[in-house]
């Protein structure tokens, strides 16, 4: 079976398990069935952000639209789909809540949150001490390498190799100053989106696209006669994005990131989204970093 259909069987089979879970939970309020909700809602005090979310009825969440495995836009089915999404629902259902997804990318991500239009990112984010001057950080939910991908037959084989390259990245992400700093001599071409960056190698504009490695492996999935290298040159832990200073709201997601992993959820998403795509040598379990250790590695300048 060709990588694409693969990926569309992916896309329908979890439309299919979502339609299953709606019908699951559709009787939730019929206590003849004796159904029990999928998870317990705790109901907040009105003056924390959970409880105005509650209010509300729903949680607006910003994630990628364009970088599967982790946020895509399908477009069989019209909805947006991925392991952040996957990530969005279930903190959405621990608060009762329906998720509004709002597309986020590396560059505007930030100000959406602290402009009070997102209530939450989940896109793709590392956690950087830069960032956490604006922002605060969940602990880590997924640990991504910064990796380079280029066309079969490329001469590229490193980090080194990217000097006098024209190399893709997205604006506002941590490879725009890692490549400067690796590879002072590229032709750095900074985007908004990353489905520009795979349009520009798939007509020659570009020579390579450096970003993590899970982004770089859906690019593969849409087009198989690009290879990832396999060198995993930085280490690029994921965190949710929250208001700063938001001690419960921060309280409330890293609790939802934990039971996420604890429950079996965490390995189930990813083994559906990035483990059946990578070598098997590449499979990884939920993250053992802490906030504390991932902050480390992007220190300020």
């Amino acid at each position: 079976m060709e990588i694409g259909s693969k990926w569309r069987l992916v896309a329908i089979a979890t439309l299919v398990l979502a339609a299953l879970t709606l019908v699951a939970c559709g009787g939730d309020d019929d206590d003849e069935n004796g159904d029990e909700p999928a998870v317990e809602v705790e109901q907040f005090p009105a003056n924390t952000t959970m409880g105005e979310i509650q209010e509300a009825g729903e949680i607006t969440i910003g994630v990628k639209f364009d970088v599967p495995p982790f946020g895509f836009n399908n477009p069989e089915s019209g909805e947006v789909e991925g392991f952040d999404v996957d990530l969005g629902r279930y903190i959405a259902e621990r608060l009762g809540v329906e998720p509004v997804f709002r597309e986020a990318t590396s560059d505007n991500r930030i100000p959406l949150l602290v402009d009070g239009t997102i209530d939450l990112i989940l896109s793709t984010m590392t956690i950087t001490e830069e960032r956490d001057l604006e922002i605060d950080f969940s602990e880590p939910y997924y640990v991504a390498n910064g990796d380079i991908l280029v066309p079969e037959g490329s001469d590229i084989a490193g980090i080194e190799d990217l000097d006098g390259e024209r190399v893709c990245t997205a604006l506002g992400s941590t490879y725009q100053a890692t490549i400067k700093e690796e590879a002072p001599d590229a032709d750095l071409r900074l985007i908004d989106r990353y489905s520009e960056c795979l349009e520009l190698i798939q007509t020659d504009a570009i020579d390579a696209i450096s970003t993590d490695d899970v982004i770089l492996t859906g690019m593969v999935i849409e087009d198989d006669t690009l290879e990832i290298l396999g060198i995993e040159y930085t280490t690029e832990p994921y965190g949710a994005g929250v208001p700063e200073g938001d001690t419960e709201f921060k309280q409330f997601v890293d609790e939802s990131v934990a039971e996420f992993i604890d429950d079996g959820t965490w390995q189930e998403r990813y083994d559906e989204w990035v483990g059946q795509y990578i070598p098997e040598e590449q499979i990884q379990g939920p993250p053992d970093i802490t906030l504390k250790e991932a902050l480390k590695l992007f220190p300020l300048e």
